[in-house]
């Protein structure tokens, strides 16, 4: 990528990385120039400055054959990484940076980015000599992640490092990522100071609110209304333009200043930017929104917004925004992407911090992941997304954050993507939105369908202990809402088992079905004693109190029973009080309706049961010729640059490459070819029209034709009725009986690759029996098993068992190519025929289309 990208550094700085050109030998020279004549010595030995800036004019001229990469910090040169290949498959590394920037990171990130092209370019191992006193280059070597092997030599330290990527490089790039991307937060949601630019003695104006925020919040540091026509604003003294040092500057000016305000933030040294300002991408601008990041990204300053309401952070008491109320302070960390949903989500939830993204130029979703990993005032994260940035980055972290804190999801646009005139059932079935859903369950992310949805499953989870199981006790006073919940607990697969004799005391014992119902008339201390006795037996996981009032003793007295009687349970309570939702003292979730609560109880037992079966089962190794795969790929790209549909033999050759069995099959432009075809191939046969995406809807499928004659005459039938489109047929052989199954899969350019398996042949569209994954498939059987038609594989009603594990396999198959494939757009193997001796394919659709080869997700850079 000529025009590089913005990384973060380990201090919360961002760095510009890029292709060195010849246009960099005069910054070049500047940074020898600033280099100390020890650093010069430690990276060009005995030689110093002198040879370094020889060394300069040689890397930016014609002859240059190495691969290097510069880094820019505030818009200045400061780090120069390469490495040159050797005949042999190594390659030497070197790696010059300037003094004022050791101790941030840089070194380390130039190194990850220089060892992943390294090996993009096929370079095998790097080589570097390292002069024995230079131990910080030795420890940067030593804990990049990769596999290195050292000996002294005349002098000096040689170290070959393996260019292959490692499980140690992943977890270190993940861990370097995790750090700097919390670091470049800390001073945007915890500041030490805050200037609020365009604050208003006008009390209904934005600038205004959000100081009265801050001042009415109790926020600790300095506060600095910057004003050029004002002397003091709510009693604070105004300042022309923002002071120096200042960590978080809230922008609420006309937008024709923002960018004006932004250089005097940069000039400043301000570390966070939250520009309020609507006016930019939204409103067409997407140009000046461009040069607003530009100016932050060259600072180091990182944005939140346009266009949005500001931040809150309960425990800094900061509420650096304009919200109309105080946010409480609780437990979720919420960030919404809508102004209006956040705000209605502040309303109803108790918040240990709260972002608006606006617009979301800088500031994502997936930075405020990392932040609020190792929040300690965190204990769930909520999030409300109208678009994803980088979703493959969202689900890696997600995955790793999930297995510590909920993460919950409402992501708006459910509706399907326009048509496409010509697609598979594949592509036609793997919406976006069904490609959201198998990427934030590989995750663990739970996702909900509305914010009445999340705010109800938030109270829980940032309250309750997580399930240990399904078992739901339900207990009450009012028969109907119970049975209501008992219902409700069936249809989300949660049980509700029987209760023994004697749990309970006289008065529930008549009513021991579970659900427990202890008539209108119990009493508060009833309620509580069942409530009690039931969170101390190991006969429920769950209980679940439904109490309406007024009847007992009354709401007050019935809700103080409730919080008495679950003080000390270990295992989560929820309540459904009729008509009221809330909090029971602070800790117990009420709901106003059974469902409701049934359903935040299902969420939650659904993200208990991931987060403790969530290990990686690991990635199934299958035999492939990837290389000639990558090669059909590249010619019929060559033959065909827009792409499209595959040829029979072009697919069953790189089906062939990934192992996934076709049946033979034979192309034919005619009657009489396709008569001889049948006789080679065996019959009876089968005649399939090659053009028609869908072909039994236009009558492109001949079955079981027991001579060449019927073959012959098949043929010119079918080519009567379809006309040109045919454009010819494939004859086969009759495969014996067996289940008909469809496995397909597509790529999406952001969301990257996804397999499909379901209920195959004509009945593929109709019955909608599918699952899908997120590639590689780890557990191709649980996702088989997830369809409806799963039992006919599996001997129904008499019918002969057939190989799954044939099928399972295919899955693992097909999840490969898809990966290492990304110019495969579409693919359909339907039918698949299912029998006791394997699974075979039938009938193979695949289109190809140009695509740029996704990003490694091992190179760190913002989106």
């Amino acid at each position: 990528m000529p025009e590089g990208y913005d990384v973060l550094l380990r201090d919360g700085g961002i760095a510009h990385v890029r292709p060195l050109g010849p246009a960099d030998r005069e910054a070049l020279h500047k940074l020898v120039d600033r280099s100390s004549e020890r650093s010069a010595y430690l990276r060009f030995f005995t030689g110093g400055r002198n040879t370094a800036h020889a060394y300069m004019d040689r890397i930016t001229g014609d002859k240059y054959r190495g691969h290097a990469l510069v880094a820019s910090l505030h818009g200045r040169l400061a780090g120069v990484a390469e490495y040159i290949p050797i005949d042999d498959g190594s390659a030497d590394l070197a790696i010059l940076l300037d003094d004022a920037v050791h101790g941030h990171g840089l070194g380390t990130l130039l190194l990850e980015h220089i060892a992943l092209d390294a090996a993009a370019h096929g370079v095998r191992e790097l080589v570097a000599d390292v002069l024995t006193e230079n131990q910080p280059m030795i420890r940067v070597l030593r804990d990049l992640g990769l596999d290195i092997t050292q000996r002294f030599e005349d002098g000096s330290l040689h170290i070959s490092i393996a260019a292959e990527p490692t499980p140690a490089l992943r977890d270190g790039i993940a861990a370097r990522d995790h750090e700097a991307g919390r670091a470049s937060l800390t001073r945007v949601l915890a500041p030490r100071s805050v200037a609020v630019i365009g604050a208003s003695r006008n009390e209904g104006a934005v600038g205004h609110k959000v100081l009265r925020n801050l001042i009415d919040g109790g926020f600790a540091g300095p506060i600095h209304p910057v004003n050029p026509s004002a002397a003091t604003v709510a009693g604070l003294p105004c300042q022309a333009k923002v002071p120096d040092g200042v960590d978080l500057a809230v922008v609420a000016v006309p937008a024709r200043h923002v960018l004006e305000v932004a250089r005097d933030c940069a000039a400043a040294g301000v570390a966070g930017l939250v520009v309020l300002t609507s006016g930019f991408a939204e409103a067409g601008q997407g140009d000046v929104e461009s040069e607003l990041l530009r100016i932050c990204r060259t600072s180091g300053m990182r944005l939140v917004g346009p266009n949005c309401l500001g931040v809150v952070n309960t425990g800094a008491r900061l509420n650096a925004s304009f919200l109309p109320h105080h946010p409480v302070r609780g437990r979720v960390a919420l960030m919404s992407q809508s102004g209006a949903v956040g705000a209605a989500l502040l309303d109803r939830l108790e918040v240990s911090s709260f972002v608006s993204v606006g617009n979301k130029a800088d500031v994502s979703g997936n930075d405020l992941l990392e932040y609020w990993e190792d929040d300690a005032d965190t204990d769930v994260i909520a999030l409300y997304l109208e678009s994803f940035g980088n979703p493959r980055k969202f689900a890696r972290i997600a995955r790793r954050v999930g297995a510590r804190k909920p993460v919950l999801l409402v992501k708006s646009g459910r509706s399907g993507a326009g048509g496409r005139a010509v697609r598979s059932h594949t592509a036609a079935a793997a919406t976006p939105d069904v490609a959201v859903d198998a990427l934030t369950r590989a995750a663990g992310v739970i996702r909900l369908d509305s914010v009445h949805e999340l705010i109800d499953t938030a109270k829980l989870l940032a309250t309750q202990p997580l399930p240990c199981g399904r078992r739901v006790a339900i207990v009450g006073n009012s028969g109907g809402p119970q049975a209501m919940a008992a219902d409700a607990c069936e249809r989300h697969g949660l049980i509700v088992p029987e209760l023994p004799p004697g749990l309970l005391n006289a008065r529930a014992a008549a009513a021991l079905g579970n659900p427990v119902d202890l008539t209108a008339d119990a009493s508060a201390a009833e309620i509580g004693a069942a409530v009690a006795a039931l969170a101390a037996s190991p006969e429920a996981d769950v209980i679940l109190v439904v109490y309406t009032p007024p009847f007992g003793s009354g709401l007050e007295a019935t809700r103080q029973a409730i919080a008495d009687a679950t003080k000390d349970a270990a295992k989560p309570v929820l309540a459904c009080v009729v008509g009221h939702d809330g909090l029971i003292d602070g800790r117990v979730p009420s709901y106003a309706f059974p469902e409701q609560a049934v359903e935040a109880l299902a969420h939650a037992v659904g993200y208990a049961e991931w987060r403790r079966d969530r290990t990686d089962p690991g990635v199934v190794p299958v035999s492939v010729d990837e290389r000639t795969a990558r090669e059909i790929i590249q010619g019929e790209l060559a033959a065909h640059p827009e792409g499209g549909w595959l040829s029979p033999a072009a697919i069953t050759r790189l089906l062939g490459c990934y192992g996934v069995p076709l049946v033979e099959s034979v192309e034919v432009d005619g009657p009489e070819a396709a008569a001889a075809a049948a006789a080679r191939v065996g019959l009876p046969a089968v005649l399939k029209a090659v053009g028609p995406v869908h072909k039994s809807d236009v009558g492109g499928v001949r079955l079981n034709l027991r001579t060449p004659e019927e073959v012959d005459q098949a043929y010119r039938e079918m080519s009567s009725h379809i006309g040109l489109e045919m454009t010819g047929a494939i004859v086969q052989r009759m495969l014996p009986g067996g289940v008909e199954i469809i496995v397909g899969g597509v790529n999406y350019p952001a969301f990257g690759p996804l397999v499909m398996v379901g209920m195959g042949g004509v009945m593929a569209d109709l019955l909608a029996d599918r699952a899908f994954r997120v590639p590689p498939v780890t557990d191709a059987a649980d996702m088989i098993g997830e369809l409806r038609c799963a039992p006919l594989l599996h001997g129904y009603r008499g019918s002969p068992l057939v190989d799954v594990n044939a099928l399972a396999d295919q899955l693992v198959r097909v999840g490969r190519l898809l990966e290492d494939l990304p110019q495969v757009a579409e693919l359909d193997l339907n039918p698949v025929i299912v029998g006791p001796d394997g699974a075979t394919t039938v009938d193979a659709r695949l289109k190809v289309a140009p695509c740029e080869p996704p990003p490694s997700p091992l190179l760190r850079h913002l989106r």
